[in-house]
This record gives structure tokens, sequence and C-alpha cells, in this order.
């Protein structure tokens, strides 16, 4: 059978994003125009002998456990544990079970805004993992970053736990605190990040204009692919023109996926029609193609920026753009190439499935996942904006060596403090450095780097990095736009 592009769950966003329900996704099951599939009785017709001995032994096994298993049994939870055991075989971290609540729930996040911490995560290698925090959100706020881990919530381990089910712990209301244990990548202990939940809004798409030479260069940042992201695009980028750009920056750093029919509105505006902007393969290995009407390129240079919290539909763009020509800046991408569909088990509260169906190629034939997108142009940030969290339970001093020590050190000098070394030992110069930070924020200045200094040192340096300075991603792609 022809795929049809509608039919669809245009789920090309990594997974869950952690709000008030767990989910976020521009999921949309079945277009009007499409009908539904039966997903009930005809799925018997194809089932062989063996499967249906199978089926017969699932069936005594659930009938012995309901009727003389030794303590109550909730049938609805036992049915759900069968459906999750067999999706968890699949060790695909990107299908799941949803019932009826969590689906209800997991629909509502494609509305303009929802309550959580605002970060999506993927389960990775079976821990929970940030793919990236959203724009201006708590979890940015609270520097959590691409690749973290999350181990604990409220001091309950998330071991043993599905996506869904972590999610839930995370997820909560506006005003609500949560306390995270996070492992990040090149440290050896992790630490506590208490986060406020709050309404996460989702403006998805901010334009500005940067003169690079004397050519006026449009800058348009999408940070996720939702309903609304295509027309806020459009409106942006027919401004940018009007006022008369000569080149283009497209920054999709940091953000997670979303809608396919977003992107594909997009990347109607740069693929000409005579290359597939995107292609989808069935697990039968039946590839469909799909074209623009587009007969030529923009007139202006354009440039891509990613990382490595760009995943899923950011990558199907930045692919796209790479492969008829186009510069891609900064780090390889996140690398996620699959798409997911969800069917419902029935008519009534039996739940739904999501499940991924198929890959989605590049308009080359290429297949990214676990691999990610490649920048044509490798551009890392300044050191600092990798640094991790400072840990101070005892104020550190001088003739100490400790990580922690190390890292405030990389902080100092990436924000004008410069401690003249980086390798953990607090020496007289690092002293000195954060006798002079305190003295300019305020702080009792002793030279000492106790948990208040620590603060206001992490503080400074978020504040750099949300407001883009130092950006030295943004810098190379705008540089080398016109070369």
């Amino acid at each position: 059978m022809i795929l049809k592009k509608r039919e669809l769950v245009l789920l090309v966003l990594l997974t869950f994003i952690v709000g008030l329900v767990g989910a976020y996704t521009g999921l949309k099951i079945f277009q009007p125009n499409v009908a539904k599939p039966n997903t009930q009785a005809p799925f018997q017709s194809s089932i062989s002998n063996y499967d249906e001995d199978y089926l017969n032994t699932i069936k005594k096994a659930y009938d012995l456990i309901n009727q003389h298993y030794i303590e109550d049994i909730d049938e609805q939870q036992l049915l759900e544990g069968a459906i999750q055991g067999m999706l968890e075989t699949l060790e695909d971290p990107y299908s799941s079970y949803m019932n009826a609540d969590a689906m209800e729930r997991f629909n509502e996040q494609i509305q303009s805004s929802f309550e959580g911490i605002g970060a999506e995560v993927s389960m990775v290698d079976g821990k929970v993992t940030i793919v990236a925090p959203i724009k201006n959100s708590p979890a940015e706020k609270a520097g959590l970053r691409p690749n973290d881990q999350i181990l604990k919530v409220d001091d309950e381990d998330l071991e043993g736990l599905d996506l869904n089910e972590a999610v839930e712990k995370i997820r909560g209301e506006k005003g609500s605190k949560v306390v995270l244990l996070i492992q990040r990548q090149g440290t050896s202990e992790p630490f506590e990040v208490t986060i406020t939940r709050d309404e996460i809004p989702i403006e998805t798409v901010y334009a500005s204009t940067e003169n690079v030479d004397g050519k006026k260069t449009g800058i348009i940042e999408i940070t996720t692919f939702s309903e609304t992201t295509a027309d806020e695009f459009n409106k942006a980028i027919s401004k940018l023109e009007k006022d008369g750009i000569e080149g283009l920056v497209i920054d999709v750093r940091g953000n997670p996926g979303g809608l396919l029919d977003s992107i594909e509105e997009i990347l109607q505006q740069f693929i000409p029609k005579d290359i597939p902007y995107l292609q989808i393969e069935d697990g039968n290995g039946k590839v469909e193609k799909f074209y623009t009407k587009l007969d030529k390129k923009k007139p202006y240079p354009i440039s891509v920026l990613i990382d490595e919290g760009s995943a899923s539909a950011s990558e199907i763009l930045a692919v796209a753009m790479k492969e008829v020509g186009y510069d891609v800046v900064g780090m390889t991408s996140f690398g996620k190439g699959t798409v997911q569909q969800a069917v419902p088990l029935g008519e009534k509260e039996e739940g739904t499935i999501k499940l991924t169906f198929y890959k989605w190629l590049s308009p080359k034939g290429n297949w990214i996942n676990e691999k990610g997108v490649e920048p044509t142009i490798e551009q890392k940030q300044p050191e600092f904006y990798y640094a991790n969290p400072i840990k101070v339970e005892e104020p550190f001093k001088i003739d100490q060596t400790d990580e922690n020590i190390k890292n405030a050190q990389i902080m100092l000098q990436g924000i004008g403090y410069d401690p003249k070394r980086t390798d953990g030992y607090f020496d007289q110069n690092t002293m000195e450095a954060i006798m002079r930070f305190q003295q300019e924020h305020g702080l009792t200045a002793n030279g000492e780097l106790n948990s208040e200094t620590a603060y206001a040192i992490e503080s400074k340096v978020l504040d750099i990095i949300r407001n883009g300075e130092q950006d030295l991603q943004l810098e190379k792609a705008l540089e080398t736009l016109y070369e």
C-alpha cells in the first residue's frame, strides 16, 4: 500500500516534553479526510496457527494470575502490563503504551501552552535523558542541558520505570517544586537541581536582524515545531524579506522536534521540486518520496545552526538544507530518524500504542538515526558553555584541588574574571579572581568559593548564555554566510 503522508501520526518529535501532561507532541492521529484503520478484529485475519497458540498461552497466563494470585488484581493494570512488556522487548525508546488518561494528556500538549519544567526527555540506555530544555523554561533557567540524565525525582529512583512513568513523576502544576538528581557527562558525582514548575508558552519562532559587513541579515530561531510554527515562520520570513534581508540564518539549536506538518510547510520555501525534501521508508523497505512545488531556491545565502539538542524534525530541516547545498553550522545533532504512529486499541478505554512504523530518510536517502546530522562547518561554543555545576558542601580555599574548583575556574574565565588556570587547583590567582567577582556582585569578598558565590557565578553564566553573548556558533554562521 502506498504510504499516505497524511495517515502518519505526524510525530517526528523526539518523545516527551516534560510538562503538565508529561508528553508534548504534534500528534494528529487520523486526519478527517482519511479513513481510520480498524484496529480490532481485522488484525486476527493475519494471525498464524502458531500465533493463535501463543495468544492462547497469554490468555491462560492472564486467567491464571487473575483467578489464583493471592492478592487483589487490577485487571486493567494487568492488561496494560502485558502490552507494556511486549513493547519493552522492542528496545525502542519511542514505542510505548498510553492508557486513556495518558493519551488525553498527550493530546493536550499540542495547545499553545502547558505547565511543567519545560524540557524534552528521551530514554537513552535505560536512563531518562534530557534532549533539550525549552527556551526560557524553568529547565533552561535551572541549567539543564542536552544529555543530562535524570536519576531521581524528589528522592525517588527512576530506575526500572518506563518513560511514561518517569514523566508522570517529573510533571506537575505551575508553582510546585521538584528536585531532580542529575548525572552530567564528564562529572563523577550527580548533583541536585530544584526547579519550580511554571506555565510554558509555546511561542516557537523568534526573528531578528544583524548587520554583517553592511548586509542586513535575518536570523530566525525555531524552538520547536508545534501547530502554529509554520504560520509563525511564514510571517517572520515575509517580514524579513520585506525589510530587504540579503542573507538568512535558521537556528534550530536545542530544538527537539515536533510536527511533521510544520517542518514540511517550512521546507516548501527552500527545497526545489527536483529533489525530495523527505523520504519515508516502511518496515518492508518500501520508500515514499515527497516533493515541493518550488521552482528555485531563495536568491540569498542561507545557513542552518544545529547542536546536540537538535533532534527529529530539526534534523529533517538541517539535513535537507545541507543536501541541497546550504551550510550547516555547529555540532552534530541528536540522531532520531524514526516516525511513530499512534493506534487506538479500541473504542472504549483500551488505550493507545505509539509504535515506530517508519524511518525517515534525507533527500539523498540517508538515515541519520543514532548518527545525527554532521555540520558542514563544525563550531563549538566557549568552554564555559559546557561547564558543569559547582557543587559546594564546604567552602573551597587556597591549596585545595577539586573538580568543582575547575568548573568555577572555567566559568570565571568565561565571564571575565580570569583565574589564569582551569585545572582545579585553588591558587592565589584563583582566590583573587573570586574576590574580584565577589566585590563586583555585592558578596562578602573573602576569596573563598562558597555556595553563595558558586550560585552567583552560575547565574551570571546562564544570563550570558540566555542573552546570546559570546555565541561562537552564531558568529561563525554569520561570518561564513557571504563567503
